[in-house]
């Protein structure tokens, strides 16, 4: 898939596995969708989660104060992650097909990651909360782990997106979580995965120093510079 026309030309400086290796699949997760706003009745429908319980089929996302939509950021993010997993010959298959449509749903989208039988999978999100002082990213895995995928292998991807991201200049989260890391039961994607699976919060949309980040072409890119390595750096171990 085309990245956005937005997207800018990938600088991250991360090792590439050998070049004799097997190119190895990587699914992207750009969580929400731009339709998901004008329907209601798909998108609250509800849908496995995990550990017998069900979430609403997916949500429209959160936003910068100033209307920049999560959907719009998330996507815009992955895309260029996926330029820069491409140039070393990594294999991208994105969750969803563009960002205008409903869904998919999040069962689905777990779905897709296990079907692919990916190395890894990365779900990309920005949060929004309303406090002020609420800044910084946080990675989540599925804890208790389920299967074996979610155990080691999860925390290993988890722990390799935060020292990226830390690397990168982003602060950790100072409201959810410690060190960057925040365990989670209750996500679907991560609960219904069979494959190693995390997922990021980049930062909060609602903190004004954050959303200058993300609402610029440079800042995206930051962010999807640490992505990439961090999933190169997984895949290389």
């Amino acid at each position: 898939m085309p990245a956005p026309a937005s997207s800018a030309a990938p600088s991250s400086t991360a090792a590439a596995p050998s070049p004799t290796a097997p190119a190895a699949l990587v699914v992207l997760d750009p969580g929400h969708n731009g339709g998901n706003a004008s329907h209601s009745s798909e998108i609250n429908k509800p849908v496995p989660a995990g550990r017998g319980e069900t979430k609403p089929c997916n949500t429209t996302g959160t936003s910068t104060n100033g209307g920049y939509p999560e959907h719009a950021f998330n996507w815009d993010v992955a895309h260029r992650v996926g330029a820069i997993l491409s140039t070393h010959r990594i294999q991208v298959v994105y969750s969803r097909d563009d960002d205008t449509g409903v869904g998919p749903c999040v069962d689905e989208r777990a779905a897709r990651g296990n079907e692919s039988g990916a190395a890894a999978v990365v779900s990309i999100h920005a949060d929004g909360s309303d406090s002020s002082r609420a800044r910084g990213f946080h990675v989540s895995y599925s804890n208790p782990p389920l299967n074996a995928a979610q155990g080691r292998p999860s925390i290993t991807l988890a722990d390799d997106l935060r020292d990226a991201l830390r690397t990168g200049g982003f602060p950790t989260s100072n409201y959810l979580g410690t060190d960057g890391i925040y365990p989670r039961d209750d996500l679907a994607g991560l609960n219904l995965s069979t494959r190693p699976a995390a997922l990021v919060e980049c930062g909060n949309m609602r903190n004004s120093a954050e959303a200058a980040t993300m609402t610029s072409p440079a800042g995206r890119q930051r962010y999807a510079d640490a992505i990439a390595a961090a999933i190169l750096r997984y895949l290389s171990r």
